[in-house]
């Protein structure tokens, strides 16, 4: 592995107050690094997406410190935190928003023209991701003439444009069939090898979760290594 792309140090995340208070992170300590996949796995409700939404400077803890390719983020502003968050951090979602009027090359290139790279490397550097996933010969082919599989390849390269460090993904097999699912989880771990990306993964799905090199659970606030 290489160095640590995203830590957190006593994180905590809380809810409501008084009687409602839920404590969804308490003290929480997470070390994820480079070319590493983490899988979280944990009931829902318990504070999985929380942790995404922290770990991709989409929320402020109460507490603690999110640091993000050795930059600590607690004390930056909201700008800081979006630049940061643009230049580091790709999102993959259970639904791939891909965009409809255009085809599987344009909507990977696209976030790459909008953060001033030049069309032509943007194309190859797309073709790549398209490669890489396995998806490449339906590049010039719309969403609605893919595949779901197909699509939720393309939606991994899109979040993989800009070259981020960390790329953080919620149930990203969760609308698919086990076959399907399978295809997609290997490609997106086949894409953090390859560009030596440091991953998180929410996943319901107990099979896909062993493929990953760390499996973490949420118990009472706290992140915590397992196995299943």
């Amino acid at each position: 592995m290489s160095d640590v792309h995203l830590q957190l140090s006593k994180v905590h995340r809380h809810f409501g107050e008084g009687e409602t208070l839920v404590r969804v992170l308490e003290a929480a300590n997470l070390t994820v690094r480079g070319g590493e996949l983490v899988a979280i796995v944990a009931p829902s409700g318990a504070g999985k997406s929380t942790l995404l939404h922290i770990s991709g400077l989409l929320e402020r803890p109460q507490a603690g410190e999110v640091t993000i390719t050795g930059v600590a983020t607690s004390k930056l502003s909201e700008r800081g935190r979006t630049l940061l968050r643009r230049n580091t951090i790709g999102y993959v979602y259970q639904f791939h928003h891909l965009l409809p009027e255009f085809s599987a090359l344009e909507n990977v290139t696209m976030p790459q023209l909008i953060a001033g790279r030049d069309q032509t490397a943007a194309n190859r550097r797309s073709m790549r991701l398209l490669e890489i996933l396995g998806v490449a010969p339906r590049a010039q082919h719309r969403p609605a003439e893919l595949s779901g599989g197909e699509q939720q390849r393309v939606a991994i390269a899109r979040a993989a444009a800009n070259n981020p460090r960390i790329i953080l993904a919620d149930e990203p097999t969760g609308n698919l069939d086990p076959a399907t699912s399978e295809v997609v989880f290997e490609a997106l771990a086949g894409l953090i090898r390859e560009e030596g990306v440091a991953a998180l993964i929410a996943t319901h799905n107990f099979d896909l979760a062993r493929r990953a090199n760390r499996i973490v659970t949420l118990r009472n606030g706290l992140i915590e290594d397992t196995t299943l």
